[in-house]
């Protein structure tokens, strides 16, 4: 029996139309007839020769396109960290400053107490001058100027100390040549001062230097003569 002769896919170009002679020269393949390669495409005809980034397709040079939701975003940052930065610079100085107003009234508070209790305390001097001071009410009295000690009150004006007109309040004056300036020769009554602040200027006599003043201890030791 004979066999059929092989057909080859030559034999059916013409009658598929893609013979060498149709136009472009395509074979049923789809390649072209001088062997070319095919023009570089993606699905749906976009190109592939770039490269797709997350903002877009990336330049030539590398360089992606600015975006601009991405930049207004980052002036946004920018403008919230400032205004961080400034609320809590703004709190610190709000804190240090309630800090020193709450310091300041508790001092004044406590120095209006004490000054109160300055009648109190000039009584209990007095009491320990003449020797009264004995017993309970001693005891009591220690306690007091002990508590008001720890608080910040402290007394001044001693005899001898440099007459302050600041501190001191000149109620009697006098001169001799055993002083150098004006100095505190008696104290009528205590000063004091809380802190930094006076209270009470301390009441005292004052005493200027004057070379030819008469020593208060001195006196006359003249006679009457006899005729």
């Amino acid at each position: 029996m004979e066999q059929p002769a092989q057909e080859s896919v030559e034999d059916h170009r013409e009658e598929f139309g893609a013979g060498p002679d149709a136009p472009g020269g395509t074979t049923v393949e789809g390649v072209p007839a001088d062997g070319d390669q095919a023009p570089d495409a993606a699905v749906g005809g976009v190109p592939t020769s770039g490269t797709a980034t997350a903002d877009g397709v990336e330049g030539p040079e590398g360089t992606t396109p600015s975006d601009p939701e991405l930049t207004r975003l980052r002036t946004d940052l920018e403008e919230r960290t400032a205004d961080l930065k400034r609320v809590s610079a703004e709190y610190a100085n709000y804190r240090r400053r309630v800090e020193r107003d709450r310091e300041a009234t508790v001092a004044g508070a406590k120095a209006q107490i004490a000054g109160d209790l300055l009648t109190v305390l000039d009584d209990v001097e007095r009491a320990s001058t003449h020797g009264d001071l004995t017993g309970p009410f001693k005891v009591v009295a220690d306690r007091l100027t002990e508590t008001l000690t720890r608080a910040g009150l402290t007394g001044f004006g001693e005899v001898g100390d440099a007459f302050d007109p600041s501190v001191h309040e000149a109620v009697a004056h006098g001169t001799s040549a055993e002083v150098d300036g004006p100095t505190v020769t008696t104290v009528m009554r205590r000063g004091y001062r809380f802190g930094e602040k006076v209270l009470r200027p301390a009441m005292v006599e004052v005493t200027d230097h004057d070379p030819d003043a008469v020593p208060a201890n001195s006196g006359s030791t003249g006679g009457n003569e006899s005729a």
